[in-house]
């Protein structure tokens, strides 16, 4: 698990082909990797990978074909910038929101507009997704915990203040450029839990089945 507030901006030191899959290897620039051991999980733009190999100066993750044609990770180039987070611990202050590292699908940057201090970005989501994103409510966006500003039926606004434009690859969006999508925890379960049975089929829960549990009449 991680909370969206990115610790570092790392790049793409070498992409490596393994077995048919593609193995990625990080600088992790200002990451602290004291604490790191093998096998832990850190997420690259907001895809949660496996450190298989590490020093205090980089590491290196599998990356199956399924994250591969899921994720923007197959655009990466060597020097490609990416967004860093380590799993979080219970200890760790919940700055953002809870982010599970699982990329739900890829968004598009439509337009950057500068606005006072911060900068605009409006970004269409994936058909499937589009009920997921709530005016106000959180989405994850290259691993970065943002706030939804406004939202239309084909597309989201949300504003990134200097700071967030500093230190994430946020600052290199332009037109075009494809984002990796993690919806709302919590939106994803309450939906399972209202239009599914416990087999997975049919309505979970109904008028019929609230008025039987004496909450509606």
């Amino acid at each position: 698990m991680f909370t969206g507030i990115i610790e570092a901006v790392g790049h793409i030191k070498k992409i490596e082909p393994v077995g048919g899959d593609m193995r990625l290897h990080v600088e992790v620039g200002t990451l602290d990797m004291t604490d790191v051991q093998l096998g832990d999980s850190i997420a690259v733009n907001g895809v949660c990978l496996t450190a298989i190999e590490f020093d205090k100066k980089y590491f290196a993750a599998d990356v199956s074909n399924e994250t591969i044609s899921l994720t923007s990770l197959k655009d990466l180039d060597i020097g490609s910038e990416v967004n860093l987070e380590k799993a979080l611990l219970p200890t760790t202050r919940l700055g953002g929101h809870l982010v599970s590292g699982h990329v739900d699908g890829l968004g598009e940057v439509l337009s950057i507009k500068e606005e006072s201090r911060s900068v605009q970005l409006i970004i269409k989501a994936p058909e499937e997704l589009k009920h997921y994103v709530a005016m106000k409510g959180s989405i994850c966006i290259d691993g970065t915990s943002l706030t939804v500003n406004k939202i239309t039926d084909t597309d989201f606004e949300i504003n990134i203040v200097p700071h967030t434009q500093q230190q994430t690859i946020i600052k290199n969006y332009k037109p075009g450029t494809k984002v990796n999508l993690e919806v709302d925890l919590i939106a994803r379960y309450l939906e399972r839990l209202l239009t599914k049975k416990d087999d997975g089929t049919g309505n979970g829960i109904t008028l019929e089945a609230l008025a039987k549990a004496g909450f509606a009449g």
